[in-house]
C-alpha cells in the first residue's frame, strides 16, 4: 500500500500522540508498505524546538524506511487556548508547501491523526481529487476538552469549529479512536456506530516488560532505598490536574512516599514554584528519560500515579497507562465511574482508583497502599497487557481493515 499520514507530532518526540503514530508508520513500512509522513517540528511536550531542528525550514528525511516530511511552524512560549490554536493553524498553512504537490500523486490511503482537528481539512480535499481511502484518527477529542476545561471561552470561535468539526467527521471514510468510551462520544456527534473503529494504542510487551529494579537508576534520581517511589512520568499539562500532587505530597511528609515527576509541559514551571513555596523536600523533578532507560524508571517505581481532571472524562485516555500496565506497575488511576477508564481498572482489578481532584482521597489512598501487599494488582496489569495491549495483534488487525477497505 502507500500511505501517507498527516500529523503535527512525530519522532523524536518521546510521549504522547507523536510516539504512536511514528511507531505505526514504522510498523507499516516494516511490512513493505510506501509511507510519507507530513509533520512538524518537534516540540512536544516542552513546547520548544528539538535543538537539531531548530532553524531549519521545509525538508524530507527518511525515518526507518519513512519519508518525512518536516515543516516549519510557530510554536509559542506560552501556551494559552489562543496561543495553541495559531500554533495548530501555523502548522496547517506551512504543510500546504508539500500537501499541494501531493494532490498530484496517488496514494491507497490518507491517515489524518488529530489534533488537530482540522487536519482532516487535508484528507476531505485530498478525497475530491482521488478515490482513497481517508481515514480520521482521533488521538483526543480536542474540541470537547478544550469546552470542559474553559480553554476556549469564546463562543462564535467554538460554534465555527463545532462545524468544522462535524464537516470532517461526515466526511471521512472511517473515524477510528483508542477507547469505548471516545467511540461513544464520536457517535453522540451523530456519527454511525458503523463508521466508527477502534484502534487502541499499544505497547511492546516484550521490551516493556516487569524487571527487578535496578539500584543504580534508583541511586540517579537520589532516592533512599528505605523510601517508597510514587511516579508521574509524562505531559505536565493542563487536562492532567496534577496540582493537587502539592496538596498531597504536603500532606504525606510524615510517611516514606516520595513524589518523583519525570517530565515536561507548560504547567511544569508553576508545579515546581509551588512545590517550592511550600517547603516539600519530598517531591523530586526530571526532564524526561531517554526511551532505553523507561522501562527500568518504570520498574523502579512502587506506584505510578495517572491524574485527569473530571473535565477530561472519556475525552482522553492516557497514553501513559499502557506502559505500566506492561512494566505490572500498579496505577493509582483518578476516574470517575461510568467512564471508560474507571470500568477497565475496576472490572480487570488492574489498579487503584480514586476520585478526581480530591486531594484528601489520593492522600488517604496512598498512605493505605503504601503498606499494602500489591501483588495481586501487578500480576493482573502485566496479563490485561499482555492479553489486549499487544502491538502486533492491535497493528495486524488495523493492517487488515485498512487493506480491505482500499
Amino acid at each position: 500500500m502507500k500511505i501517507l499520514v498527516y500529523g503535527i507530532n512525530y519522532y523524536p518526540e518521546l510521549i504522547g500522540i507523536g510516539k504512536y503514530t511514528t511507531e505505526m508508520c514504522e510498523w507499516f513500512a516494516e511490512q513493505g508498505d510506501e509511507v510519507e509522513v507530513i509533520t512538524g517540528m518537534p516540540s512536544y511536550p516542552n513546547w520548544k524546538i528539538e535543538e537539531s531542528y531548530i532553524g531549519k525550514s521545509w525538508f524530507t528525511e527518511i525515518i526507518n524506511k519513512v519519508k518525512v516530511h518536516r515543516c516549519p511552524l510557530h510554536v509559542p512560549a506560552r501556551v494559552t487556548g489562543a496561543t495553541r490554536i495559531f500554533h495548530e493553524i501555523s502548522f496547517g498553512l506551512s504543510s500546504l508547501i508539500f500537501w499541494i504537490p501531493r494532490l498530484f500523486n496517488r496514494y491507497d490511503v490518507v491517515l489524518c491523526v488529530a489534533p488537530p482537528l482540522q487536519l482532516g481539512l487535508a484528507g476531505m480535499v485530498y478525497k475530491l481529487f482521488h478515490k482513497t481511502l481517508f481515514i480520521y484518527h482521533i488521538q483526543d477529542l480536542q474540541l470537547d476538552a478544550a469546552k470542559q476545561l474553559g480553554l476556549i471561552k469564546n463562543k462564535i470561535l467554538l460554534r465555527i469549529v463545532e462545524k468544522f468539526e462535524k464537516l470532517i467527521l461526515n466526511q471521512a471514510h472511517y473515524i477510528s479512536t483508542i477507547s469505548e468510551g471516545m467511540i461513544k462520544k464520536v457517535a453522540l456527534k451523530g456519527i454511525p456506530l458503523k463508521k466508527i473503529i477502534s484502534f487502541k494504542n499499544w505497547i511492546d510487551t516484550t521490551s516493556m516488560s516487569p524487571k527487578n529494579p535496578d539500584p543504580s537508576i534508583r541511586n540517579s534520581f537520589g532516592i533512599q532505598t528505605s523510601e517508597k517511589i510514587i511516579l508521574y512520568s509524562g505531559n505536565i499539562g493542563e487536562k492532567q490536574g496534577i496540582e493537587i500532587l502539592v496538596e498531597v505530597a504536603a500532606a504525606l511528609q510524615h510517611t516514606s512516599a516520595v513524589f518523583l515527576v519525570i517530565g515536561d509541559g507548560v504547567f511544569k514551571s508553576k508545579l515546581k514554584e509551588l512545590v517550592t513555596t511550600k517547603g516539600l523536600s519530598n517531591v523530586k523533578f526530571f526532564p524526561l528519560q531517554p526511551a532505553e532507560r523507561l522501562c527500568g524508571v518504570l520498574n523502579m517505581a512502587d506506584f505510578h500515579l495517572v491524574l485527569q481532571k473530571k473535565a477530561a472524562a472519556d475525552l482522553v485516555m492516557p497514553s501513559k497507562l499502557t506502559a505500566i500496565l506492561s512494566v505490572g506497575g500498579v496505577a493509582i488511576v483518578s476516574a470517575e465511574a461510568g467512564t471508560t477508564l474507571f470500568e477497565i481498572i475496576k472490572e480487570n482489578d488492574m489498579g487503584i482508583l480514586v476520585e478526581p481532584e480530591n486531594s484528601s482521597a489520593l492522600s488517604e489512598t496512598i498512605e493505605k497502599w503504601l503498606i499494602q501487599n500489591i501483588n495481586k494488582i501487578k500480576d493482573n496489569a502485566r496479563q490485561y497487557a499482555l492479553k489486549n495491549l499487544g502491538k502486533q495483534a492491535i497493528m495486524v488487525q488495523f493492517h487488515t481493515f485498512v487493506k480491505n477497505n482500499i
